[in-house]
């Protein structure tokens, strides 16, 4: 199945989606306008497991907070979304987790693993960057299967801004998450060469 984006024109909220269906599909409301994606390929899953396993392990050692792949977000009645992993520090997740089980407000980390598709690309590259960085996200990366790089930004001025494009013999860091350390080919693991 291909990872397809559709943008229905219409002021969507939290209680529309409710009314969906269980299809399959993933959808998330940015300023109102409906986000629907297919399941995601494979690869991409596979990213997702390696992104969550490592900060998952730097977590558990430090103590520091919880790793979440796939959480639902709730910014506003009209703003929800599903990153594919979030990471939370103990405090923040007491504060935002509802009684739904979503989250009710920004995590420190957001993390998208792109897609292929130029509508998909815009959405994680532009429309999720602003919307995380007006929400109160920290810091945001894109992985990017493809060029096998991480696009790291971080909050400077308001909004995320790119702080480093990391190549697959680089190293991942974070002044928010200190002692964590990952090599971004790491984050490859058990993809085609």
């Amino acid at each position: 199945m291909s990872d397809t984006l559709t943008t229905v024109a219409r002021r969507w909220t939290i209680a529309d989606l409710e009314a969906l269906p269980d299809d399959g599909n993933r959808y998330e409301l940015i300023d109102g306008d409906l986000h629907v994606t297919s399941a995601p390929h494979t690869y991409h899953q596979i990213i997702v497991r390696n992104v969550t396993g490592t900060l998952d392990i730097w977590s558990r050692q430090s103590g520091a907070g919880l790793t979440v792949p796939g959480p639902g977000v709730i910014f506003s009645p009209a703003d929800a979304v599903i990153p594919d992993v979030v990471w939370v520090s103990h405090a923040r997740f007491s504060e935002i987790l509802g009684e739904d089980g979503k989250l009710h407000a920004a995590p420190e980390l957001a993390v998208e693993v792109l897609s292929p598709g130029t509508a998909n690309v815009e959405r994680d590259r532009v429309t999720k960057r602003r919307h995380y960085g007006d929400w109160g996200v920290q810091e945001y990366w894109i992985v990017d299967r493809f060029a096998r790089t991480v696009e790291v930004f971080r909050q400077a001025e308001g909004a995320l801004q790119r702080a480093a494009t990391l190549l697959e013999t680089d190293t991942l860091s974070s002044p928010l998450l200190p002692g964590f350390s990952c090599p971004v080919a790491a984050l490859f693991a058990d993809l085609p060469a």
